[in-house]
């Protein structure tokens, strides 16, 4: 059967879609949870009904997913075991993704069950971080801490961290401003019965409304494009492998550049001799794993691999005249390449100004091929996001209007939250960090909540506190779980290797 111009046999098309399945079935629950967020204000005060709510969210939500950058999603892949990443076509591959998606899904149906504002990114990054612990016990020689890249499980965990508190400091100081510079009373009114508000305050919140959804798209979006991608790239690798759209000159700019790269890295490795292929793989494998260390045989390894891609794009206008295995093979190095570059410029190990800009410019060009997201996958996400959002906003609309504070929630203090959520989002999608729309937004409704001396319902915080923490432990334990179980005992009978 022929698929994405890629012949296909019946067992493949089974695991595709049963894959793609799975990925926006994720987003699907995404929407339970965070995209619901952000129409739960204009819901809330009766701003919007709730059917044009969904649907102004969603609208803004696909915005925001088409024109994102990618950087959150590869974001994301970039926590995965480098081997499953360049391996994910193998049964390791197919469990991994099948692992991690299928624990997200397991705690977001079941924290958004109990109506608790749970991190669609929290549960994601622990079940790709358990999978990652769970590869490295099966594998052989591998270490316990080999199968996380734990310097982004580090930057991700910080930005997952400081973002609500920014959320809750923010959005107080922003009501406090507010209340010294208008002084409407209109404006800190909380709902009565189904009475909209004033006109000027819908306007307001259906703006701040469509700053949220906007950035969430931008954001939240993004970690199952990089999934559905990676999902495309080990089954259908032939047309996903490599962006096939690449231009005549950028792939024979990148030919020379990499040429040139090759022997600036020849000279940290003077005497050294590396065998090409799975030899020099294999070096820049170990090299970006959490205990790789640069050497003369790495610095050997990277410019071996520059001489194979320069050699293989060399001659050719389109990455189409390449075949399956080629094209496979050039994503492999490419990523690969790109990232020990990468590593070794954090590292400051290229010293020479001209000669890191040179690694990053050839970095940025070999991820152009390797790092792009379809556009019908950005459609299909975000119309999984928005379904969700129309079937699950209710529960957390009621947990953010009425259980955070111990009063209703004002129009001032859904506009300061919302406001300062969408700015937040928005500037940890510049920086390719994955943000929890979810947790931005419920603290900044309780930032709001205690500066305007409302007090703060401690149960549900203490239940959504709960939830924060048991996030990651838990989808860590059931990735880990759920993969060992696919690969030893699922993929075991079926014979898949």
């Amino acid at each position: 059967m022929e698929i994405f111009g890629q012949v296909l046999s019946f067992g493949h098309v089974i695991f595709l879609l049963l894959a793609l399945g799975l990925a926006l079935s994720f987003e699907f629950v995404n929407g339970f949870h965070d995209t619901a967020n952000a129409v739960a204000t204009v819901i809330y005060t009766h701003t919007l009904k709730p059917w044009i709510a969904v649907v102004w969210s969603g609208l803004f939500n696909l915005l925001g997913v088409l024109t994102s950058t990618g950087a959150v999603a590869f974001g994301i892949v970039a926590l995965l075991p480098v081997e499953l990443v360049i391996h994910v076509g193998s049964a390791a591959g197919f469990a991994m993704v099948f692992s991690l998606l299928i624990s997200a899904i397991i705690w977001n149906v079941g924290t958004w069950y109990f109506g608790l504002p749970a991190s669609s990114s929290h549960t994601l990054i622990g079940s790709i971080m358990g999978v990652g612990l769970a590869n490295a016990m099966l594998s052989n020689g591998h270490g316990f801490g080999e199968g996380v890249n734990w310097d982004k499980a580090i930057d991700t965990g910080k930005a997952l961290l400081f973002s609500p508190i920014m959320g809750f400091l923010c959005a107080g100081l922003l009501l406090l401003a507010t209340k010294v510079l208008i002084k409407n009373k209109e404006l800190y009114e909380a709902p009565e019965g189904k009475k909209a508000p004033p006109l000027w305050i819908r306007i307001l919140l259906i703006l701040t409304c469509t700053g949220v959804s906007f950035a969430h798209g931008s954001n939240d979006g993004q970690k199952g494009m990089g999934l559905i991608m990676l999902i495309l790239i080990g089954i259908v690798p032939a047309t996903f492998a490599v962006n096939l759209d690449t231009n005549p000159q950028a792939i024979q700019d990148l030919s020379s550049t990499a040429q040139t790269i090759s022997f600036q890295m020849d000279k940290h490795s003077p005497g050294a001799a590396m065998a090409a292929g799975p030899v020099a793989e294999q070096y820049l494998s170990d090299y970006l794993k959490p205990s790789g260390k640069m050497g003369p045989d790495t610095f050997a390894a990277i410019g071996t691999k520059c001489r194979e891609i320069s050699s293989e794009l060399e001659g050719h206008k389109s990455l189409t005249e390449l075949n399956d295995d080629q094209r496979r093979a050039l994503r492999n190095d490419l990523y690969l390449t790109s990232a020990s570059l990468a590593k070794a410029v954090k590292q400051n190990l290229l010293t020479d100004p001209a000669e890191q800009k040179a690694a990053k410019d050839l970095a940025k060009h070999m991820d152009n091929l390797t790092k792009f997201i379809a556009a019908w996958v950005k459609f299909a996400v975000a119309l999984a996001l928005g379904l969700g959002t129309m079937i699950g906003w209710k529960r957390i609309v009621v947990t953010v209007g009425e259980k955070i504070g111990k009063s209703h929630l004002t129009y001032a203090q859904g506009a300061s939250a919302e406001l300062v959520a969408a700015l937040t989002i928005m500037a940890a999608d510049k920086y390719g960090l994955p943000v929890s729309t979810t947790h931005i937004l419920s603290s900044g409704i309780a930032g709001t909540m205690a500066a305007n001396r409302s007090g703060l319902q401690m149960e549900t915080l203490r239940n959504i506190a709960l939830a924060w923490v048991l996030t990651l432990p838990v989808c860590m334990f059931l990735g880990g779980a759920i993969f060992a179980f696919t690969l030893n005992v699922i993929f075991h009978a079926l014979g898949i290797k």
